[in-house]
């Protein structure tokens, strides 16, 4: 009898091949990409609130860690050969030649957290997955629609084993840094009267 399932065998990249494609202009200069488990991906359009988490997330973040820690702002993370996201923001340890000749890897990240707006799935599964397996021990996801953050914490190669969501009016501190604590409504673009 013969099988009706097909199973397609995908052609997955590496981050060097990525790499190629970008310097080659195989994507346009308006197509904002990134590399997760092989795959190239095409990235979510920011809304208001996203870049208003973004903006504030990271405002936060280089005041009260001032030099202890390296904050990016939808950089490269290269977490393995197969997988380099743009996280929103990757804080990350201070490199003396600010990551001149490298983007980061995970044994260079305290944190990383994606700002959800419509890419709450994607941000809480496959992405949780990926950053799991890399062994990022601390990775938020702050879901501006309904104003909680996922925390997501001991990592295994089968995903995080501790997944927490918190309200907005919670407080949380990084793994890295339990000095520095953070209220969830400080990384939230304010409430506006509509």
């Amino acid at each position: 009898m013969q099988n009706t399932e097909s199973t397609l065998k995908l052609r997955l990249w590496t981050v060097e091949e990525y790499h190629r494609m970008a310097e080659a202009r195989i994507f346009g200069a308006d197509e904002r990409v990134e590399l997760l488990e092989g795959k190239i991906i095409w990235m979510i359009a920011k809304g208001t609130a996203h870049r208003s988490a973004v903006g504030r997330t990271d405002y936060l973040l280089k005041n009260r860690l001032a030099n202890r820690a390296w904050v990016s702002i939808q950089d490269p993370v290269k977490l393995n050969e197969r997988s380099e996201p743009e996280p929103d923001i990757a804080v990350v340890k201070v490199d003396p030649l600010d990551y001149a000749d490298h983007h980061p890897t995970p044994s260079e990240v305290y944190l990383i957290i994606e700002v959800a707006d419509s890419s709450l799935k994607l941000d809480c599964q496959t992405k949780a997955k990926a950053y799991s397996q890399a062994g990022i021990t601390d990775y938020w996801v702050l879901d501006v629609v309904s104003r909680r953050l996922h925390v997501f914490r001991e990592p295994t190669q089968d995903g995080y084993q501790s997944k927490v969501i918190l309200s907005e009016d919670a407080t949380i501190s990084p793994l890295e840094f339990s000095d520095l604590s953070i209220a969830v409504l400080e990384i939230l673009p304010p409430v506006t009267e509509s």
